[in-house]
């Protein structure tokens, strides 16, 4: 037999444990609501969602969820619905529900009254955390630091929401005539209600922040302006213009980006999309331009005062295969029932004009290579294999970008060869020691919960530049053990819930109607009941253990196995226990365990003659405390 890679538990171990919520930019304890939710202890569960993440309801609908690609319950068949079990608590619970949900200070007393029910792991809860600067006199936002906050997406919301925790008062400065940015601009109403986006500004407005639409920083208002106006300026613009290729006919009538597209549709503006369309891209962003599109065509058709001749087709073309394609699986099935048509590692060549420069047609060639050997974006063609797809529009979603002009006049920042600001080594501050950066801007393109992580650390980033103190979190592990574990019957063999949407008749008629009816109580338990719940962990006493192998015997997952401590590698911390031995490590055995199978069934506890072994549960308890800050941090 040869030897055994194992790692010795520590704290940090039983964190990576949970790997919903390590792979969470926010560190959400998904795996305490799902679970909650499986117990019907729905409001529990909103609470521990809501606790980290100031948009938990926005997220519950648009979120990419790196929690479900990250769920163990994966490797045994499809991943727990997190994401639509987030929305049906926040459906319920969320501030868009009950406008007293709006007011910070019954939400606050309501995390607080959950707390002592609450068997989560780690998460920074916002009853704690505000708990704690109120009593440090830290919350008084009617006296504190202005800071000025470019940009009302995620990033700054998360920005806002968490400096006026803090007793700053931030005021966001809006473009539109709406605050929340993209989310409000950019993402379809078929996936994200608006009147669930104004509820939570609404909530993030109670707790003191300003918001000023309409204004345009380098327009509207200068730069200079701003930062004489405010103690700090985080810049979090997002990337609000779409990017496009300088091919022959690109700047032909009929061109558009994707996301002015969506910005327009979003406010209402009156936009030509007769004849065959044809949306350039393959990720996201593309399936929403396309289906967008098919659903302004509803829109056209019943304006019985404005007929026209209509959307011929709506043709998606990638330079990704299908199975490279950047798209959620959701997007595309749902496309496909939708009538839009996949084209597949083609990319554009030219765009054909006719005589006036209008737009009649795109010439792709043949893609056969994305990415390189090492994984980079490297595309290569083949120039004699081309297709001819006729258009009268043509839409680009092949990337964003930032519209950062209000710079020009900002000599003290300096920028990259990039065109973008010069950051410092931890991605937040700028060059100029009162203006930091957020969200899409400090590191490209990610998810919407990546940019609310960005602006919860920069909130930090500025406590520490402003007030020159430090928060630090400590976190202490317990463990707690669980009398009379049990799960629900047969857990372990549930088949994911299917998300119900209305029929592609039904949500193509116009932008509003939400395609995602959610979950209703039956299936969000039943859901809820497949998570593994990999909190839980089987601990094993040695002093007890007889090592009769009967926990081996019976695990349904063989996940357990009795070996020679000789067999294991030379792990550091391995060797020390063999240091503090005095037996031969041939003569000596130990239990080791594969994670990545178990399914916490508690069947090996549960056949332990001797109960050696528990099930037990990992919390992760937080506490704050203000220290000086790091120089040069």
């Amino acid at each position: 037999m040869g030897q055994y890679h194992v790692e010795v538990p520590t704290p940090e171990y039983w964190q990576r444990q949970i790997k919903c919520q390590q792979a969470c930019p926010v560190h959400t304890d998904a795996r305490g609501y799902v679970r909650a939710i499986a117990e019907e202890r729905f409001d529990e569960a909103y609470l521990i969602a809501r606790g980290p993440n100031p948009l938990a309801s926005i997220c519950g609908r648009v979120c990419g969820a790196p929690c479900e690609a990250a769920c163990r319950r994966g490797a045994v068949d499809e991943a727990v619905s997190i994401r639509a079990l987030k929305r049906f608590v926040s459906d319920q619970f969320g501030a868009s529900v009950d406008e007293r949900n709006r007011t910070p200070q019954r939400l606050i007393r309501r995390l607080f009254e959950g707390r002592g029910r609450r068997r989560s792991s780690r998460s920074e809860e916002l009853t704690g955390f505000s708990e704690f600067l109120s009593d440090q006199k830290l919350a008084d936002n009617s006296t504190g630091e202005k800071v000025a906050v470019i940009g009302s997406g995620p990033a700054g919301l998360a920005a806002a929401h968490d400096l006026a925790l803090m007793g700053f008062r931030p005021t966001v400065f809006e473009m539109e005539a709406v605050p929340a940015g993209m989310l409000a601009v950019g993402i379809p109403q078929y996936r994200l209600p608006r009147d669930l986006i104004a509820a939570e500004v609404e909530f993030i407005r109670a707790l003191g922040v300003e918001f000023v639409c309409n204004t345009q920083v380098g327009r509207d208002i200068t730069l200079e302006t701003v930062r004489a106006e405010h103690r700090v300026t985080i810049i979090a613009v997002g990337l609000k213009r779409s990017r496009s290729l300088s091919i022959p006919g690109s700047d032909g009538r009929g061109v558009l980006g994707g996301i002015e597209f969506l910005r327009d549709i979003s406010l209402g503006r009156d936009v030509d999309l007769t004849g065959n369309v044809v949306v350039i891209g393959g990720g996201n962003v593309a399936y929403d331009v396309a289906r967008t599109v098919v659903r302004q065509t509803g829109v056209d058709i019943s304006r019985t005062a404005l007929r026209r001749a209509g959307v011929k087709a709506v043709h998606l073309c990638s330079l990704e295969s299908l199975d490279e394609l950047p798209a959620d699986d959701t997007e595309i099935i749902e496309g496909d029932e939708e009538g839009i048509i996949r084209h597949h590692s083609l990319g554009p060549k030219e765009i054909l004009l006719d005589d006036d420069g209008h737009v009649r047609g795109v010439v792709f060639q043949r893609c056969v290579r994305v990415f390189d050997e090492e994984g980079r974006f490297s595309p290569q063609f083949d120039e004699t294999d081309l297709t001819t797809i006729e258009a009268d529009r043509v839409l680009w979603s092949i990337g964003q970008r930032p519209d950062l002009s209000f710079l020009d006049t900002a000599p003290d920042i300096e920028m990259t060869e990039r065109g973008l600001p010069r950051l410092d080594a931890q991605g937040m501050q700028t060059t100029a020691e009162d203006v930091f950066v957020a969200g899409d801007l400090a590191y490209g393109p990610r998810l919407l919960i990546d940019a609310v992580a960005s602006g919860k650390q920069i909130a930090r980033r500025v406590f520490e530049v402003v007030r020159g103190r430090r928060l630090v979190e400590d976190v202490q592990l317990v463990h707690l053990e669980i009398p009379d574990y049990s799960r629900e019957p047969d857990y372990e063999k549930l088949k994911r819930t299917q998300i119900p949407t209305l029929s592609p008749h039904q949500r193509t008629s116009d932008q509003q109607t939400v395609v995602e009816l959610g979950y209703d109580a039956t299936q969000a338990v039943c859901e809820g009941c497949r998570c593994l719940d990999c909190g839980v962990n089987t601990i094993f006493d040695s002093e007890k253990c007889i090592l009769c192998g009967g926990c081996a015997d019976v695990c349904p997952e063989l996940c357990l196995e009795l070996v020679s401590l000789d067999k294991l590698t030379d792990n550091p911390d391995v060797q020390e226990i063999l240091r503090q031995c005095d037996d031969n490590p041939a003569e000596l055995s130990v239990i080791i365990k594969d994670e990545e199978k178990c399914i916490r069934c508690g069947l090996c506890a549960e056949r332990c003659p001797v109960e050696a072994v528990t099930m037990e549960r990992v919390n992760f308890e937080s506490t704050w405390r203000i220290e000086p800050a790091l120089k040069n941090a």
